[in-house]
């Protein structure tokens, strides 16, 4: 698998909360969940570390340990990054830092996937993209997601709706009947949407924060087969770019109502060679 990939941080104000790691079998991109402020999280370390540690993590277990399933190579990995921040943090505290994550892996004759949260998998073929998300948080603190959408970004209504709206959403963090995110329970990784696809079926893939997905998700400035046609022609910048280009031109959220100004976007793009083609 030939990959290419590009990050860009929402905002200059604090570093990206997105992480990407690849190799020649494994792709993986991480969108760590922000956390208002006046909440707190009970961690010194903050989302930026977890999630490069995690991401890390995954990518080790996922390549090390071949025979196993995604799931658990994911559980292992948010196990073992609890651990090395047990003893200096609160890690029941329900804002511990936390993460999406979508991460593909390449066998000989499928693709493994596994997806936490809302960052997106886009396996592309003959017949036509396939999109991999998991969007069970939308289940929940419906009236407080349509609070935050009715105020424009950068007011004081606007920042207070989104703080009520992710105090609801935690309890329902990582519990069943609930929705799961990777923390610190590796029970999150058991929950999560997971599958494979024959991987003659599929000629590229993208991998994506919810950042770039937007493109296409909240902005409708493109088709999953137009995106992944731009992807194939002018790569992973130029998603971004055009998300940037979209955001410019609505900055309060007139257009499309959101959390943020600008999010983290990531866009890992992998092409696969035919099983025939392969020297």
């Amino acid at each position: 698998m030939r990959v290419s990939f590009a990050t860009r941080a929402g905002s200059t104000d604090k570093p990206s909360e997105d992480f990407a790691a690849a190799n020649p079998r494994v792709v993986l991109v991480l969108d760590g969940l922000s956390s208002p402020p006046e909440l707190g999280s009970g961690c010194v370390h903050g989302t930026p570390w977890f999630v490069a540690r995690l991401g890390t993590q995954i990518l080790s277990e996922a390549t090390c340990r071949w025979e196993r399933p995604l799931a658990d190579c994911v559980a292992d990995a948010i196990t073992a990054v609890a651990a090395a921040h047990a003893d200096s943090c609160d890690l029941a505290h329900l804002g511990t830092p936390s993460s999406s994550v979508a991460v593909v892996r390449e066998g000989q004759e499928t693709l493994e996937y596994l997806a936490i949260f809302d960052s997106v998998i886009v396996f592309d073929g003959p017949a036509g993209p396939r999109v991999v998300t998991d969007l069970r948080a939308d289940d929940y603190a419906r009236e407080e997601h349509a609070e935050t959408m009715r105020h424009r970004i950068g007011t004081r209504e606007h920042q207070r709706a989104v703080t009520s709206l992710v105090a609801a959403q935690r309890p329902f963090r990582n519990q069943p009947g609930g929705y799961w995110v990777a923390a610190v329970t590796p029970d999150s990784a058991r929950n999560a949407v997971t599958g494979t696809v024959a991987r003659d079926s599929v000629d590229r893939l993208a991998v994506l924060s919810d950042g770039a997905s937007c493109l296409v998700d909240d902005y409708d400035q493109v088709s999953w087969p137009e995106f992944m046609d731009l992807l194939a022609a002018e790569g992973p910048e130029r998603i971004i770019d055009k998300v940037r280009a979209a955001e410019a031109g609505d900055r309060e959220g007139v257009r499309w109502p959101r959390y943020k100004r600008s999010d983290d976007s990531t866009v890992v793009y992998g092409e696969l060679e035919r099983l025939g083609q392969r020297r």
